[in-house]
């Protein structure tokens, strides 16, 4: 069985050996797979392929792989993969999930904390020697109300570490979850009332068709005008123009941001050297996304919540295990 690796980072790369070496044919690639680089020769005949967030696995990019049986996805999230493609040419897609319930949630409390008391701001203006107490004023969790979008593994582990800081849950899921109520008092409400009550709003929802930005102009003239609002989830989760615009008109307080609409415009260079490809849309969220860096009360970070050595073996062991149990005729972890 051919197997290529993408988006290999180097502390990977000493597990992938370890455990491909003698059993499979194996390639360690460290650039992502786009549609802007097309595939190796070399590559063509893969049987499996494994690929990171950082990849978008189009339609276009699956058509140069001929042989393609399973694709391993080192990571829990699979919008990035053409699954219709996939489920037309009886292609496996197999995620890792759990890898990182506690890791991402840990994540989003630390970017809450970061924005409501002013952390890096505090940080910067020190730095610079120029401290103003005035502008540094926090807001306490203790008491608040945060709403949670998405009660799934990562959402229940961020409800029970607020829980522990005595903040009010709301949360809005499509399954609710007794023990969640019981042992965290969690309330679950309408997607409305929870906009409209809380004071922080963490979202840890997937990416569907059906949630592509929830959150726009409508939703956020509901929320309060003190409310911050944390995404570890998917950048596309929020319309980027809508944001911006509650920001600067102070619709709401801030925002801390793991993701971004269309962020691979920022983070992947292929797209700065293959900028004639991009769309007017993808152009103009760009822009709207640099915006966003430049607000005092926003803290953007370059997708890196999962971004843990706990979290990282994890995903490691379990793609493994995926491929392992494949080429044995077991299909596991599938979307």
């Amino acid at each position: 069985m051919k197997i290529v690796y993408f988006d290999v980072e180097s502390y990977e790369e000493e597990f992938l050996k370890n455990n491909n070496e003698g059993k499979f044919t194996y390639y360690l690639v460290p650039n992502p797979l786009n549609d802007l680089t097309p595939v190796s020769e070399e590559y063509a005949d893969a049987d499996v392929i494994s690929v990171f967030t950082t990849s978008r696995v189009t339609r276009e990019v699956l058509q140069q792989f001929k042989n393609l049986k399973l694709i391993a996805l080192r990571s829990v999230g699979f919008n990035h993969i053409d699954l219709e493609y996939c489920r037309e040419n009886n292609i496996a897609v197999e995620t890792s999930p759990n890898y990182g319930n506690i890791t991402v949630a840990e994540y989003a409390l630390a970017l809450m904390l970061d924005v409501c008391r002013k952390v890096t701001v505090s940080y910067i203006e020190y730095k610079n020697a120029r401290v103003c107490p005035k502008s540094l004023i926090g807001t306490e969790l203790c008491g608040k109300t945060v709403g949670i979008i998405g009660l799934g593994a990562i959402g229940s582990a961020f409800a029970r570490i607020v829980h522990g800081l005595n903040m009010n849950i709301l949360a809005f899921d499509v399954v609710e979850k007794e023990e969640m109520k019981q042992l965290y008092d969690v309330t679950y409400t309408d997607f409305d009332t929870l906009l409209k009550e809380s004071d922080f709003i963490s979202i840890h929802a997937p990416l569907t068709k059906n949630n592509y930005h929830m959150f726009d102009e409508d939703s956020f003239s509901k929320m309060k005008d003190t409310a911050i609002i944390i995404n570890t989830g998917r950048g596309e989760l929020i319309e980027t123009q809508a944001l911006y615009n509650a920001l600067i008109n102070k619709k709401i307080a801030g925002a801390g941001l793991d993701v971004l609409e269309n962020e691979e415009m920022i983070s992947d260079i292929d797209y700065m050297t293959g900028i004639n490809r991009m769309d007017r849309f993808k152009l103009q969220q760009t822009i709207i996304n640099t915006r966003l860096f430049q607000l005092d009360n926003v803290i953007v970070t370059p997708h890196t919540a999962y971004n843990t050595k706990e979290a990282i073996q994890r995903i490691l062991n379990t793609t493994m295990d995926n491929i392992n149990k494949f080429s044995e005729g077991i299909v596991q972890n599938d979307v």
